[in-house]
Order: structure tokens, then sequence, then C-alpha cells
């Protein structure tokens, strides 16, 4: 039995490079998918969580687990830009608490982020609601049996 390597290499390479291909394409979904969350849901969850109490980006993140019973539990590399983001539009002001053990900058809505929040929660109710449909349907055709 003649084995030529040189085909065997090639057909090897080409069936390395297509599984490449399908995990980077699997990679780029798994990140638009989390963009809905960072990008889309992130922001008006951080004031949701600010306006029941003044808390810093760990604590926003460690209650967002809390909450989403640790499905969701965003970084903190996500959160102080959108923190820092908010301040500087007035939406959120933070304040130093040098009376803990450890030394944190802690945030809390102003008026004007009350507002936002309530118009974002208006905003967005509808478009939640419909991906939530939507999210029900895809699940359902994808994973119950027929």
């Amino acid at each position: 039995m003649d084995i030529d390597i040189k085909e065997e290499e090639k057909k090897l390479l080409g069936e390395y490079k297509d599984k490449l291909k399908k995990l980077k394409l699997v990679e780029q979904e798994h990140k638009a998918v989390g963009q809905v969350f960072t990008k889309g849901l992130l922001p008006i969850y951080i004031l949701f969580i600010l306006d029941s109490e003044p808390s810093n980006g760990n604590d926003i993140s460690r209650k967002i687990g809390d909450r989403t019973d640790n499905l969701w539990t965003p970084s903190t590399g996500g959160i102080y830009p959108i923190l820092k983001k908010f301040e500087k539009e007035g939406i959120i002001k933070g304040t130093w608490n040098e009376g803990k053990k450890k030394i944190s900058k802690e945030y809390s809505l102003t008026d004007k982020g009350k507002t936002e929040l309530k118009s974002k929660k208006e905003l967005l109710k509808d478009g939640i609601d419909n991906a939530l449909t939507i999210f029900k349907i895809i699940y359902k055709d994808l994973y119950e049996v027929k």
C-alpha cells in the first residue's frame, strides 16, 4: 500500500483549516451574543442596581451575579468604563468611601440618572419583551422534540 505523504498532508491541512474557520465563526457568534448583554443590557442594569443603593463596581458585578443566579456575572472591566461614562454625563455621582476596610468609590444615581433609568426602561421594554419571545421560539425550535 503506497501512501502519498504530500497528498495526506494537504488533506489534513485542509481539514485543519476548515475546523479552525468553524471555531472562529463560533467564537464570533459567542461574542455577538455576549455583546447583547454587555452593550445592550449592562448599562441599564447598572442603573437599576444603583437605584436600590449606592455601590462600587465590584459590588455591582456581584449583585448582578446574585440576581441572575450566577448565570451572568459581568466583569468589572466592563462595568467601570460605563460608570466613568455615566459619572461624566451626570447620571451618577461617585464619592470616595474611606470608612470601610478598603477605600472605594461608591456610585449613586443622581436625579438625572433616575430620569434616565425610567426613560431607558420604557424605551427598552417592548424590545426586551420581543427578544424574550423570539428566544423562546428559537429555543423551542432547536431543542424541544417535535
